[in-house]
C-alpha cells in the first residue's frame, strides 16, 4: 500500500470532481477545518438520503468494529454510504490495553486490506502515534489530509495573507503583518478576525491596514504574568481586557486562580489582604460549585482585588464556604 497525502484544498478537489475516497484520515489541531471537510464529505451525499446514508461515531462511544460494521452496510438507494469516526484517536491509542481493544485494531488493519467499495470511511484525530502498527497500517492505505495549525507569528502571517487572497482581495502584505502579530499564532482567534476583516471589506476590492484598526480586536497577551502586574497597579481596566485575552488563549481558571492568589497574599498592601483572600476563597468555591461561567467569575474577582467592589467582597466573605489550600 501507498500513502496518498492531499492539502485540504486538493481533497476538496478531488470530492467535487466525484472521485471515491475509500478511506481518508483528516489529523491536526486545525479542528475548524476538520470540521469543515468532514462535512464536506457529507455533501457529497445526496440530501434527501443522508438520514439513511450517513452515519458518526465518536471514538470510546462505541467499538471501532461497530464503526467498521456501518462502513461495510450497503447504502440505501445511493451508490455510497459515509461513515465519520471522530476522535479516531481514542480507537488507535487507547488509554489502556485490553483485549477488546486488540480486536480493534485487527479489525481495523483487515478493512484496510480490503476497504467495502461502496462506503467511504472518515476518520478524525487530532494526531497518531506512527510507531503502533496499526497506525502505520491505517495510514499507509488511507486517503491522508494534514490540517495542522500555525506554529509561529510568521506562519500566522502567511496563513492570513495566503487566506485574503483566496477571497479575491487585493492586499497589502502589511496587512497579514500587522493582524498576524496582533492575534499571534492561534489558529482559532485568526479565522475569527479574518472573517470579520472579510465582512467588513465585502463591498471593497482591497483590504487595508486601515481595515485592521478598524475590526481587529486587542493584541494577544503572550505574557503570563501581565493580569497580576495590573492588578498590583491597581489597574482594573488593563487587568480585565489581559484575563480577557488570557481565556481567549486558553487559559485555566484554576492555574489563573492560582497566580491571583499569589497576589492576593504577597503584592497587595497589608489592609486589603483580608478581604483579597476571602475573595480568592469565594471564587475558588464557585468554580468548584459551577455556580457561574468562570470567564465572568474571574472577572469579578480582579476586580475586587483591583479595590473596585470591596464592600462586596467583605459582605460576602461572611457566606463563603469552606477555605481551600493555595
Amino acid at each position: 500500500m501507498r500513502r496518498s497525502t492531499l492539502t485540504p484544498g486538493a481533497l476538496r478537489e478531488r470530492l467535487a470532481s466525484g472521485e471515491p475516497v475509500p478511506i481518508c484520515v483528516l489529523l491536526g489541531d486545525d479542528e475548524h477545518e476538520k470540521t469543515a471537510l468532514a462535512a464536506e464529505f457529507e455533501g457529497t451525499v445526496d440530501a434527501g438520503l443522508r438520514v439513511f446514508n450517513c452515519e458518526r461515531f465518536h471514538g470510546g462511544e462505541v467499538s471501532l468494529a461497530a464503526v467498521l460494521d456501518a462502513a461495510r452496510t450497503l447504502p440505501m438507494m445511493a451508490p455510497r454510504r459515509l461513515v465519520v469516526a471522530l476522535h479516531a484517536e481514542r480507537w488507535l491509542q487507547p488509554k489502556r490495553e485490553s483485549r477488546a481493544a486488540t480486536e480493534d485494531l485487527a479489525a481495523l488493519e483487515a478493512y484496510v486490506e480490503a476497504p467495502a467499495a461502496h462506503a467511504t470511511l472518515v476518520l478524525v484525530a487530532a494526531g497518531l502515534n506512527e510507531q503502533r502498527r496499526a497506525s502505520r497500517r491505517l495510514l499507509a492505505g488511507a486517503t491522508v489530509v494534514r490540517c495542522e495549525g500555525v506554529g509561529t507569528v510568521a506562519d500566522a502571517q502567511r496563513w492570513i495573507l495566503a487566506r485574503l487572497r483566496e477571497s479575491g482581495k487585493q492586499v497589502d502584505p502589511a496587512v497579514a503583518r500587522v493582524l498576524g502579530a496582533m492575534v499571534g499564532p492561534d489558529i482559532g482567534r485568526l479565522r475569527r478576525e479574518v472573517d470579520r476583516l472579510l465582512l467588513y471589506a465585502a463591498g471593497q476590492p482591497a483590504v487595508t491596514v486601515d481595515d485592521v484598526a478598524a475590526v481587529a480586536g486587542p493584541p494577544v497577551a503572550h505574557d503570563d504574568w501581565a493580569v497580576t502586574r495590573a492588578i498590583e497597579r491597581g489597574a482594573a481596566d488593563v487587568a480585565l481586557r489581559e484575563v480577557g485575552l488570557a481565556f481567549e488563549a486558553g487559559a485555566v481558571p484554576q492555574m489563573l486562580l492560582g497566580k491571583l492568589a499569589w497576589v492576593a497574599r504577597s503584592k497587595l498592601p497589608p489592609a486589603r489582604v483580608p478581604a483579597a483572600i476571602d475573595a480568592v476563597f469565594r471564587t475558588d468555591g464557585d468554580l468548584k460549585r459551577s455556580a457561574g461561567e468562570p470567564r465572568l467569575l474571574m472577572e469579578r474577582l480582579i476586580a475586587e482585588l483591583c479595590g473596585v467592589g470591596a464592600e462586596r467582597s467583605r459582605g460576602g466573605a461572611r457566606r463563603r464556604g469552606p477555605r481551600s489550600r493555595f
